[in-house]
């Protein structure tokens, strides 16, 4: 039986061979952080880079965080292609895909800027803002109750009163009343005769 001899030279190599392979094997992989990191533009040769104290900043679709919508974010630390800036500066326009153009805007107090003059660039005309339902004009004026006009009572007159007047007839009838005095004195007499009568017709 012959015996296997191998050369020294060929048993290094093949034993350096499975070390190396052997560290490569046991190596963890590499995670890279989720971090935009772009070369800038070739145009402007200028980049921003996100140094706000948030974890994120928003892009929005124009210079203006009440008019223009959010497109989308930047970690602190990205580092972006620059554009233009706005015409007062408050704003700058920075290449961000998926977005309308593939530009957005994010606000300059939250980034950094890298040396020399941006290009002003006119806003992106405002987004139309969503339909409002407009209300059937012939429901609403089933609801639209107008106020009747009421007459104001109108005043009436009382009749007028009758004055009665009395005229004088004294001068008229020139005989003289008779008193109430002399009608009891009458009266009396008249009793009198009366009495005396009875008495003497009992006799």
């Amino acid at each position: 039986m012959k015996q296997i001899r191998f050369h020294p030279i060929i048993l290094t190599i093949f034993i350096v061979l499975i070390s190396v392979g052997t560290f490569f094997a046991s190596t963890s992989p590499v995670v890279l952080a989720l971090q935009l990191t772009v070369t800038p533009a070739a145009d402007s040769g200028m980049f921003i880079t996100v140094i706000t104290d948030e974890p994120q900043i928003n892009v929005r679709m124009g210079p203006s965080s009440s008019i223009y919508p959010i497109v989308g974010t930047l970690l602190t630390g990205s580092v972006v292609p620059a554009l233009g800036r706005s015409p007062g500066g408050d704003w700058v326009q920075i290449e961000y895909p998926g977005a309308p153009n593939n530009a957005g805007w994010v606000y300059s107090p939250l980034v950094q800027v890298s040396p020399g003059t941006l290009r002003i660039v006119e806003p992106p005309p405002t987004p139309v803002p969503p339909a409002t339902s407009t209300i059937d004009p012939t429901l609403a004026a089933q609801f639209n109750i107008a106020p009747t006009n009421t007459r104001l009572p109108t005043f009436t007159p009382p009749p007028s009163l009758t004055v009665l007047s009395y005229t004088d007839i004294s001068g008229a009838n020139s005989e003289k009343p008779i008193s109430v005095g002399m009608i009891i004195i009458a009266l009396v007499v008249l009793g009198s005769i009366g009495f005396l009568l009875s008495l003497f017709l009992r006799r």
